[in-house]
């Protein structure tokens, strides 16, 4: 009678596994967790990526900013603009040497 016994297919594969194919199971356990750290690596990878990407456009935007501000920090600066502007709005006038008072400190 012991022929006619039915025992689960999962039941007599596990009952294998564990006594005659201890190294395979390892063997699949490493591969299953290898997997799925290679998925994990990919993902972080890209995303990292994608965010280096952001900040390099962050950059370059940041960079024109900068740009034009110097530009403008230049413009503003302009020697014959400040001479324009203290004449103009500030009624200032050369002064003739003559004009000129020097004041000495001990």
């Amino acid at each position: 009678m012991i022929g006619n016994e039915r025992h689960g297919l999962i039941g007599v594969i596990g009952s294998d596994l564990l006594r005659q194919g201890k190294l395979p199971l390892l063997l699949l356990i490493a591969v299953l967790v290898s997997a799925v750290l290679v998925v994990m690596t990919t993902h972080q990878t890209r995303r990292l990526t994608a965010e280096r990407e952001q900040m390099v456009l962050e950059k370059d935007a940041l960079d024109i900013e900068w740009r034009n501000l110097i530009l403008e920090e230049n413009a503003l600066g302009d020697h014959s603009r400040v001479e324009r502007i203290a004449t103009e709005k500030l009624q200032m006038q050369h002064v003739s040497p003559s004009q000129e008072n020097i004041v000495v400190q001990p």
